[in-house]
C-alpha cells in the first residue's frame, strides 16, 4: 500500500496523562460521596440545584421542543427500539441434553440498573440518549438512569425529551466524571448501575475504564475519538466521499478519517476536493484540524488489500462505495458498524436508521462490536445431573481433576461415587478413607 496522504499525528490515547486525574476524582467521590459530587458540579458547571430532574421541570423542557423535532426523535426511537428488540429475539433461553441424564440450560436475565451517559459540549446529543436508553429498555432493564451535563440552567430540552421517550426512569442533570461515578456508586438514587453505557470525552471514557477495571460494574465499549473510513473503487463519486469524510471530521480535532482505495485518480481527486468542502463548513477549524493531522488516503493494489488494510485499522465506521457490496459485507472482519453503498451514510446510523452508534474505537473492533441489547443481558447457565449420569460425570471429572493436580475437586467427585454407587469397584487414588466415613 502507498499513502497519497499520511497523517501527521497518530490517534493515540492520552490515558497516561488523564488517568491519574480521573483516579483522583473517583477516589474523592468514593470517600466523600454526594458532597464530593456537589463540589465538582459547582466547580465545573456552576450547578447548585437538585441533580435529579423533576417531572415538573422535565415537562417544562419538553414543552419547548418543536413538534417536528419531537416527531423525528420518536421516529429514531421506533427504529432503534425495533432493531434492539430483534437483537434480543436472536438469543433465547433453552435446555439441552448433551448426555443422557444431564440437563443443561441457559437463562437470560436483564440487568437491574443501567447508567446511560449522554455527552454535552458542542452538540446536543439527543440521538445518543436514544441509543443507550432505548436499547437498555428493549433488553428489559428495570431501572435506567440517564445523565447529561447541564447547559446553563438545565440539560438540553431535546435531550430531555429523547431520554423521556426512550424510557429513562431517572434523569440526572450532571456531567463528567462525577456523573459516571454517581451512577456507578448509586449516589442520590440508591441504585448502583450494573453497567455504564454511552459515549463521552476522554475523562468520561477513562472513568468508565477505571470503574470497569475495578470490577464495580460493566461498561459498553472502550471508546476514544470518533473514527470513520471510506472504502472506494473507481465507481465512487469523489465529492460524495469528501462530504462524508468531512461530516465525520467535525466530531473533534482528533477524529481520524481515512480513505482506502485502489484508484489513484480517485484518491487524488478527493485530496484536491477536501479543502474546499472543509472551508464551506460553518465551523471549519475542527474538520480542518482533524483532516490535516489525522486524515489519510491509502492506495492499495486491489480489493483484497483494501480489505486487509481496513481490518488493520478496524475503524469505528466503515462506508463502502464499490462494486459488489455483498463481497465486502462477507469479507470485512474488524469494524464498529458497516455502511454499504452510496445511499447509506454514517449519519443515518448515527441518528435514526436503527443500528446503534455507540461503537468501538482504537481498534477495539478487533474483539468487540458496539453497544447492543445483549450488553444489558446476563447470560446464565445451569445444570442438573440425574443419578445414572452422576456415575459417568463423577468418574471422568475425578480423573480430569487429578490430571490438573486438583485433589479437592477429585474428592468431591469420588465422594459421590462412593456414596451413590458403593458396589462399584474403583481405582481411587491413595488417600485416607476418613474423608468418606
Amino acid at each position: 500500500m502507498q499513502h497519497i496522504k499520511k497523517a501527521l499525528k497518530s490517534a493515540e490515547s492520552h490515558s497516561e496523562e488523564i488517568r491519574p486525574i480521573v483516579q483522583g476524582i473517583l477516589d474523592d467521590i468514593r470517600k466523600n460521596r454526594e458532597k464530593a459530587v456537589q463540589k465538582l458540579a459547582l466547580k465545573f458547571d456552576n450547578w447548585k440545584d437538585d441533580f435529579i430532574l423533576s417531572d415538573e421541570k422535565k415537562q417544562q423542557l419538553i414543552d419547548t421542543v418543536p413538534e417536528q423535532v419531537k416527531e423525528d426523535i420518536r421516529f429514531a426511537h421506533r427504529q432503534v427500539s425495533a432493531f434492539a428488540k430483534a437483537q434480543k429475539d436472536s438469543i433465547r433461553e433453552f435446555e439441552t441434553q448433551a448426555y443422557p441424564g444431564v440437563r443443561l440450560g441457559q437463562r437470560i436475565v436483564p440487568m437491574e440498573t443501567a447508567g446511560c451517559y449522554v455527552p454535552g459540549g458542542r452538540f446536543a446529543h439527543a440521538c445518543s440518549a436514544i441509543m443507550s436508553v432505548a436499547t437498555a429498555k428493549a433488553a428489559g432493564v428495570k431501572t435506567v438512569i440517564a445523565a447529561s451535563p447541564p447547559r446553563g440552567a438545565s440539560i438540553d430540552p431535546a435531550v430531555a425529551y429523547a431520554m423521556d421517550v426512550a424510557g429513562a426512569d431517572i434523569i440526572l442533570e450532571m456531567g463528567g466524571v462525577q456523573a459516571i461515578a454517581t451512577m456507578a456508586f448509586g449516589l442520590f438514587t440508591g441504585q448502583p448501575a450494573n453497567i455504564l453505557a454511552g459515549p463521552g470525552n476522554a475523562y468520561v471514557a477513562e472513568a468508565k475504564a477505571i470503574l470497569a477495571g475495578s470490577g464495580l460494574c460493566a461498561i459498553d465499549v472502550f471508546a476514544g475519538p470518533t473514527e470513520s473510513a471510506v472504502i472506494a473503487d473507481d465507481t465512487a463519486d469523489p465529492m460524495t466521499i469528501a462530504v462524508d469524510l468531512v461530516s465525520q471530521a467535525e466530531h473533534g480535532y482528533d477524529s481520524p478519517v481515512w480513505l482506502f482505495t485502489d484508484s489513484r485518480e480517485l484518491g487524488e481527486q478527493v485530496l484536491k476536493i477536501m479543502p474546499r468542502v472543509i472551508e464551506d463548513m460553518p465551523d471549519s477549524d475542527v474538520p480542518a484540524s482533524s483532516w490535516r493531522d489525522y486524515g489519510e488516503i491509502i492506495l492499495c493494489e486491489n480489493r483484497e488489500e483494501m480489505a486487509a488494510v481496513s481490518d488493520q485499522y478496524a475503524a469505528e465506521h466503515i462506508q463502502v462505495m464499490t462494486r459488489d457490496l455483498e463481497w465486502w459485507c462477507s469479507n470485512l472482519k474488524s469494524y464498529g458498524s458497516l455502511f454499504l453503498g452510496e445511499y447509506c451514510t454514517v449519519p443515518h446510523g448515527d441518528k435514526c436508521s436503527g443500528t446503534n452508534h455507540i461503537l468501538p474505537t482504537k481498534k477495539a473492533g478487533y474483539y468487540s462490536g458496539g453497544l447492543n441489547v445483549h450488553k444489558f443481558l446476563k447470560i446464565y447457565t445451569y445444570q442438573e445431573i440425574e443419578k445414572q449420569a452422576c456415575e459417568e460425570m463423577s468418574a471422568r471429572a475425578s480423573r480430569l481433576s487429578r490430571v490438573e493436580g486438583m485433589e479437592g475437586h477429585a474428592r468431591a467427585c469420588d465422594w459421590r461415587l462412593k456414596k451413590h454407587f458403593p458396589d462399584q469397584d474403583r481405582n481411587f487414588e491413595v488417600y485416607s478413607q476418613k474423608h468418606y466415613s
